[in-house]
């Protein structure tokens, strides 16, 4: 008996030890698909393998997440790229020092839809959008710096288009079906149910004309600074969920019947716990794997487009005149991107 409580003592007291040994890493994200290599390092145990205690924090926006890190609310952040992260990046209030998801040549991301009625008007290709409305969410977001970038690809103004701010995905998309845009940037899945439905028609997926880094893994300058060994830790676990990511969510081309099979259901079910907790799991699955975006297995970054994105927001009066890039981008982390064929 007496030998029993001893060993019960001594696990015990292992256990404590082991808990307290173990270093606690906030992370500031929303529930996004685009945020799966942090939701599956977390449930997968990566992080606790590397002796992190992970706590992760939900915001209700990119824009609040980064905020919350420079206010020091967070150590860590996962989200996708808005102008107020640019220009925080640009002062070094945060930093970049790894990628989230991508924009990938040969793999759906972000669509360009019509609505029927502009569609039947002649609404056909990219260079279409010259005089016509096009709905985004908002002024400084991921969907308003790919219309820039399209105009620019494209060799037109991007003031020949009338850009239609709608706050919402779910309001973006009900202009579309109503006829009242002509046009909308939106996320695979989304175009995905218009197209599907017959409620909308496909100008072209963003991907067939650039690869753009969507998010960023930020850091504060006070993490960076005081955390460095428990950064490093932390960044084997990010990357091992970048790896699984990687390996079964990015599994079907531009308009191609969606790959489902064990794997992607089985990791689209975990990242389904955290983006969609209250929809039934067949549904949330779906959901998923339908909003799978391509992602890096090494999270590595791609400098020269961060430095594209950077200079259009500041080009545009969104990020402050004297931001410089070179403030927030840490590349010593993950490494970069091959430089692409020119």
């Amino acid at each position: 008996m007496i030998r029993r409580l001893l060993l019960a003592f001594f696990l015990l007291a292992a256990a404590v030890a082991s808990a307290a040994a173990n270093e606690r890493i906030t992370v500031a994200t929303t529930r996004d698909v685009q945020n799966g290599a942090l939701f599956l390092a977390a449930l997968r145990g990566y992080f606790a393998a590397e002796g992190i205690d992970l706590a992760m924090q939900a915001y209700p926006s990119p824009k609040a997440v980064v905020e919350a890190l420079a206010a020091g609310n967070t150590d860590l952040a996962v989200t996708s790229f808005t102008a107020t992260a640019f220009n925080l990046v640009g002062t070094g209030a945060i930093k970049i020092i790894g990628a989230q998801v991508r924009e990938k040549d040969g793999h759906e991301g972000d669509v360009v839809v019509a609505a029927n009625a502009a569609f039947r008007a002649g609404l056909h290709t990219f260079r279409d959008l010259i005089n016509r409305s096009v709905a985004i969410t908002s002024l400084g977001s991921v969907y308003n710096y790919q219309l820039g970038r399209i105009a620019e690809l494209k060799k037109f103004k991007l003031n020949s288009v009338l850009v239609k701010p709608m706050h919402t995905l779910d309001a973006v998309s009900a202009a579309v079906v109503d006829n009242r845009v002509d046009c909308a940037i939106l996320p695979s899945r989304y175009g995905r149910s218009l197209l599907a439905s017959g409620q909308a028609q496909i100008v072209g997926w963003y991907s067939e004309l650039d690869e753009q880094q969507l998010g960023a893994l930020f850091a504060s300058p006070k993490t960076l600074t005081s955390r460095a060994a428990a950064l490093a830790k932390f960044m084997v676990a990010y990357q091992r969920g970048a790896a699984d990511y990687s390996a079964v969510m990015s599994h079907y081309g531009l308009g191609g019947k969606l790959v489902s099979n064990v794997k992607s259901r089985k990791a689209a079910a975990q990242i389904a716990r955290y983006v969609y907790p209250s929809t039934p799991q067949g549904a949330a699955i779906t959901a998923v794997e339908e909003g799978a975006y391509y992602m890096d297995p090494k999270a590595r970054l791609d400098p020269a487009d961060l430095a594209r994105q950077f200079n259009w927001f500041k080009a545009q009066g969104l990020v402050q005149p004297d931001a410089d890039l070179q403030k927030g981008l840490d590349l010593h982390y993950v490494g970069t991107l091959p430089a692409k064929r020119q």
